[in-house]
């Protein structure tokens, strides 16, 4: 395994420089672009363009042929949702190397989702978990360790254990959501098993602060950013990401949903799983698997109690 200090114009203080950027990993280096690293790293564009060009090499980054592909694929693991049918509606849990958005009204449960996960991923693998922590980043003030506690105690665990394998972090706008997404990479190479990494809610603060059309581009291009950095710490290490989102009304819808997710085609493409909640009859609630790359269109019915989530 190469070292970053093995490269050709690394030096050791460029080696700690990319370390303490988040860059430990040569996978990561060989994927960044120059002006990703030249600003983040604080180096010329040009030493940066060299630097990615001597770790492609040293990583043989090529073409591979899809059998490599599906070899790969087996390493995916999956995080159980607690709810049976809500599992088979996503192919078995939520998936790592992907993206998964859970979006809706207030109130349908998307909070609770992401609460039963942080809980689920430390399961042992044969009982639908990962064996691992999550990170949970909040912004909007909704993760409560009350309801991790509750959630604990219906699958019998120790509840210290669980609340300290979940790092939290409180995002006030969206450049310190982006920073704090920007140091998962950091937390992974401090020795932390980072299998789910949870952002409640994706676009609260984007949608605040970038108000008006004029303002959109700007918008789309921070969150594309954003979606950019979470999916290649996805990939990186093998690690599940869910996001949930908020909905807007359309007026001129005659016929289906009267609601879509918000944060247009940049989010739509980057979710590799989309799914709607719905609020049911008698605290039901129906999940919709609306986009997947391989698996149908399909509906499941779940129902959130005290101890998470139920068929």
């Amino acid at each position: 395994m190469a070292e970053l200090e093995d490269l050709p114009s690394v030096g050791e203080k460029t080696a700690q420089k990319l370390r303490d950027a988040g860059f430990a990993d040569m996978m990561r280096l060989a994927t960044a672009t120059p002006k990703e690293l030249s600003v983040k790293v604080e180096i010329g564009e040009g030493v940066a363009a060299k630097v990615i060009e001597a770790a492609r090499k040293a990583e043989k980054i090529d073409f591979e042929t899809a059998f490599e592909v599906m070899e790969r694929r087996e390493d995916v693991g999956r995080i159980t949702t607690g709810s049976k049918g809500l599992d088979e509606l996503i192919g078995g849990g939520v998936e790592t190397q992907s993206i998964t958005e859970v979006y809706g009204e207030f109130g349908s449960g998307k909070s609770q989702i992401s609460h039963e996960l942080s809980v689920t991923t430390q399961l042992p693998v044969e009982e639908g978990g990962l064996d691992g922590e999550v990170v949970f980043i909040d912004t909007e003030n909704t993760f409560r360790p009350e309801r991790v506690e509750q959630i604990a105690n219906a699958f019998g665990l120790e509840i210290e254990n669980v609340l300290k394998n979940i790092h939290v972090a409180r995002a006030f706008n969206s450049s310190h959501q982006m920073l704090m997404a920007d140091k998962i990479n950091e937390l992974i190479q401090s020795g932390a098993n980072i299998k789910l990494i949870i952002v409640d809610s994706l676009m609260a603060h984007f949608r605040a602060e970038y108000v008006g059309r004029e303002s959109l581009a700007t918008r789309q291009q921070k969150l594309n950013q954003h979606l950019h950095t979470l999916q290649t710490i996805a990939n990186t290490y093998n690690v599940a990401v869910l996001i949930t989102n908020q909905v807007q009304s359309k007026p001129d819808a005659f016929f289906g949903t009267p609601t879509k997710a918000v944060g247009g085609h940049v989010l739509g493409h980057a979710s590799t799983y989309r799914i709607l909640l719905k609020k049911g009859l008698s605290g039901k609630r129906i999940a919709r698997l609306v986009d997947s790359p391989h698996l149908p269109e399909g509906e499941a019915v779940f129902k959130v109690t005290t101890d998470g989530l139920v068929d």
